[in-house]
């Protein structure tokens, strides 16, 4: 579904439904360097079953139009205009990485539009390689490689695939060759720059779930625990062999998770 946010074309994947104010919302926000395809199973649940489900594309990601946004706490505030935009005033948000920051920083700035944040592969600081993020701001191959490889835990080349006919490397090299110059770059230095995670996390009223992998090489299932300590409802769920593309590694497990916490 296509909408307007501060003048620019933006999209979010409704399972091909209509949004009825009557029902329950939820809003998935992806990944650095991703899109809404990245949620695709677990979007698609939620809104053939009774919610009005949003998988957004950030500015410059997929098909939401650029510049993409450069601090998380831009993110949180352009993820509550578009459900304004899309006539959504409450919802419960589930974030991914990049995502996963935002939801924390939108759930503390418009605590009344947010019922529940569910946090996948979250970490607080979410610090970025220098190496990487120079390769990103250079638009190398080397970082499309980085994201891609470290983004998996060490099965996945090995062809432990829960996804029949699904290549997780190529999915992931294919949605970061279509981003613009800068994209990554710009996205990964917003992780990298996030410092008010602890402080925005003390602000959270909502209930929390964080979801993080066992085998995850980019947010280390310890690294998140601060966070976990700083919210003040929050329950944390490791998953033994999924690295940080959750959703892809472990997708039963995530929908699992998200039907049991979202209600």
């Amino acid at each position: 579904m296509n909408f307007v946010v501060e003048g620019r074309a933006a999209f979010a994947y409704t399972a091909a439904r209509a949004i009825d104010p009557a029902r329950p919302s939820v809003v998935f926000v992806h990944g650095a360097g991703l899109d809404h395809s990245s949620f695709g199973l677990q979007s698609r649940y939620f809104g053939y079953h009774g919610r009005n489900a949003l998988a957004l594309d950030l500015p410059g990601h997929g098909r939401s139009e650029g510049p993409p946004l450069e601090t998380v706490q831009a993110i949180a505030d352009w993820v509550a205009k578009l459900m304004d935009a899309a006539g959504v005033s409450r919802a419960s948000l589930v974030g991914h990485s990049l995502g996963a920051l935002a939801t924390l920083e939108c759930a503390a700035r418009h605590p009344d539009r947010v019922e529940r944040i569910a946090l996948l592969g979250v970490a607080f600081p979410m610090r970025v390689s220098e190496s990487f993020l120079e390769a990103a701001r250079r638009n190398e191959q080397d970082a499309y490689d980085m994201d891609t490889i470290w983004a998996h835990a060490p099965r996945v080349p090995l062809g432990a695939n829960p996804n029949p006919g699904m290549w997780m490397y190529g999915e992931s090299l294919a949605r970061l060759a279509r981003l613009a110059p800068g994209v990554l770059y710009k996205s990964l230095k917003a992780c990298n720059d996030y410092a008010a995670g602890l402080e925005s996390a003390a602000k959270v009223r909502c209930p929390a779930l964080l979801v993080v992998g066992q085998r995850d090489m980019m947010t280390p299932p310890q690294a998140s625990e601060a966070l976990a300590r700083a919210i003040l409802a929050s329950r944390v769920l490791r998953i033994a062999a999924s690295g940080h593309s959750l959703m892809a590694e472990a997708p039963d497990a995530v929908l699992d998770a998200l039907i049991e916490f979202l209600g």
